[in-house]
């Protein structure tokens, strides 16, 4: 059951899935990047099944990866359109 499994170690299966590699072969690990605790007690499955939904979404390793209150890890390529712009700017 997802629900067992810590969001952080999702986060990095998916990764690792994404990439075709091995979860151990990560590099930076996951908890350089982000705080892994914060992350795991912010979708810890709550007894209440009406709370509040949350989502966060963060780049890691070239990858946009969104999480959501339902348990899901989505990780697509990180690439502008994510709402931010990393190629030149106007006229270049």
């Amino acid at each position: 059951m997802l629900a067992t499994i810590p969001t952080s170690i999702r986060v990095v299966q998916g990764v690792a899935a994404h990439e075709g590699t091995d979860p151990m072969d990560l590099e930076p690990p996951l908890h350089a990047v982000i705080d892994t605790d914060a992350l795991d007690a912010l979708f810890r499955p709550a007894e209440d099944a009406s709370a509040a939904t949350a989502s966060i979404e963060f780049a890691y390793r070239d990858k946009h990866v969104t999480v959501d209150s339902a348990g899901r890890v989505d990780v697509t390529a990180d690439d502008a359109d994510h709402g931010g712009s990393t190629g030149p700017g106007p006229g270049q």
